[in-house]
């Protein structure tokens, strides 16, 4: 009885243990790894305004841990964003390209921010008539008082140093004011030309040129400097395989976004109205690598 019950303790703690490791596997490098589907690419799409970077951080660690992704393609169609979230998937962009080719696939925009997450790519498409570009860093603010006047609303504030209130829509700017928030775009503005120096291998001169906040082409990017090559999604893929060194036919891994519940996406539009509250609408100060149509 006792060595049935020992057998039977032994053949239930190897099962853990191949259920343990079957899940560590899966968790590590993916379902494809356990099913052993052979060499894929990943896929991470980057669309809309970039408010938060987690997910996408998390989706490039991912496919770095995953050895059935030898190559990973970045399809984006962004007017770009915040200046953090940006800066934090450009150096997670920056780390995969050390494991892993990393091709970038230019949609119908990607501007500001989006570029700036694009830059250490190993390699950059987009089409002729892609919106590439606007290199520089906005910040808003308006100015409600005139309308106060109107209605009769008077703002007070008490404050203990004399930025604490700067942007304020209830008065203009003064001087000293806005030379502080020059400095401070000034020195975004250097970090944004510096990624795309570093990134594309161009001199800092003539990023500098370039980094006024105009938009190109696909075509003018190319001549430019700032994309490597005039093509779609699929010469992204073809390039993504050839710089991997895979032969064959290769599967696509697309990040699939995670699914909310009800309450995660109760939470979740709260915080969008929030961000985009603070950085896009006309009556709060806000600054980030947007690019703004008119």
């Amino acid at each position: 009885m006792r060595k049935s019950l020992l057998f039977v303790g032994v053949l239930l703690g190897v099962i853990a243990l191949l259920i343990g490791g079957t899940l560590a596997l899966y968790y590590y490098k993916g379902p494809d790894a356990i099913l052993g589907f052979g060499d894929k690419i990943g896929v991470l799409e980057i669309k809309g305004s970039i408010t938060a970077s987690q997910e996408y951080v998390d989706a490039l660690q991912k496919f770095q841990r995953d050895d059935s992704v030898k190559a990973v393609v970045l399809r984006v169609n962004s007017p770009g964003g915040a200046v953090a979230p940006s800066q934090e998937i450009y150096q997670e962009v920056k780390k995969t390209v050390v494991l892993k080719p990393v091709v970038v696939s230019m949609a119908s925009l990607a501007a500001s921010g989006a570029y700036y997450v694009s830059v250490p790519a190993s390699k950059i498409y987009a089409n002729p008539g892609t919106i590439v570009g606007s290199i520089a860093v906005i910040m808003k603010f308006t100015n409600l008082e005139e309308l106060y006047r109107k209605i009769g609303l008077k703002v007070g504030t008490i404050k203990t140093g004399r930025y604490k209130d700067i942007g304020s829509t209830a008065r203009p700017m003064t001087k000293a004011e806005k030379k502080l928030l020059e400095g401070l775009l000034g020195d975004i503005h250097a970090q944004f030309m510096e990624a795309v120096a570093r990134g594309r291998r161009l001199p800092i001169e003539k990023v500098k040129e370039l980094a006024d906040g105009r938009i190109f082409t696909g075509e003018q990017a190319k001549a430019a400097g700032l994309v490597d090559s005039i093509g779609g999604f699929y010469d992204a893929v073809d390039e993504a395989k050839r710089l991997a060194g895979i032969k064959g036919k290769t599967r696509l891994k697309y990040h699939k976004s995670k699914k909310a519940g009800f309450l995660d996406l109760i939470m979740k539009n709260m915080v969008d109205t929030i961000v985009n509250r603070l950085l896009y609408e006309e009556d709060a100060p806000k600054i980030g690598y947007l690019y703004t149509f008119p």
